[in-house]
């Protein structure tokens, strides 16, 4: 009689991968730039130390970036699809370019697939790069982050800050104690294969 494999959970955190990710993805604030709540106004923008060289280490390697991140302050009414792009132009201009920018505008109880913890993001963000999810690496800064990219299939790495609950933090075992630790870690791996979205070799 054969034991009966252990199926797991997003909330069961995973043994790290023997392989470099095909593209790595980033939560924008508290990951990539300091927290700015419902922030509109580009001049207010401020890399995390180590962001900038982050990106530019995956980038170096070959590999394409981008961003999940959840804006509710757009459902809100406290910021325009215009005021988040506008950011999000900053941002690469003072850490990217970017390859690819995704974000859920709408409210916690709106029940929609997108917004972290669930994996719309991630599965967004993987398809517009012609990626799988499951070979796609994700950075944040809290549990929802990590949490949307194991939903999604793909690797979540907890990089935390003082705005990260302890809880979080002692719930993922893998974490990296800034963003550059983690992107040095990823990137020391022994690159894989790519496999294309849409399946197996052509």
């Amino acid at each position: 009689m054969t034991a009966r494999r252990r199926r797991r959970t997003p909330d069961t955190p995973a043994a790290p991968r023997a392989f470099r990710p095909t593209a790595v993805l980033f939560d924008r604030d508290g990951t990539l730039v300091h927290d700015v709540p419902y922030n509109g106004d580009p001049a207010l923008v401020r890399p995390v130390p180590g962001a900038a060289e982050a990106v530019r280490l995956v980038r170096e390697a070959g590999l394409p970036t981008g961003v999940v991140t959840n804006q509710s302050g757009i459902g809100r009414g406290l910021l325009s699809h215009e005021d988040v792009r506008r950011v999000n132009t900053r941002i690469d201009e003072l850490i990217g370019p970017l390859d690819v920018w995704v974000y859920c505008p709408h409210l916690p109880e709106a029940g929609c697939p997108c917004r972290k913890p669930l994996p719309g993001l991630v599965v967004d963000a993987a398809v517009r790069l012609g990626l799988r999810p499951e070979d796609c690496a994700v950075i944040g800064d809290i549990r929802a982050d990590v949490l949307a990219a194991r939903a999604a299939g793909a690797e979540g790495i907890l990089v935390p800050n003082a705005a990260t609950l302890p809880e979080e933090t002692e719930a993922e075992p893998g974490r990296a104690p800034d963003i550059l630790t983690a992107v040095r870690r990823l990137m020391a791996r022994p690159a894989a294969r790519a496999v294309p979205a849409g399946g197996g070799p052509a």
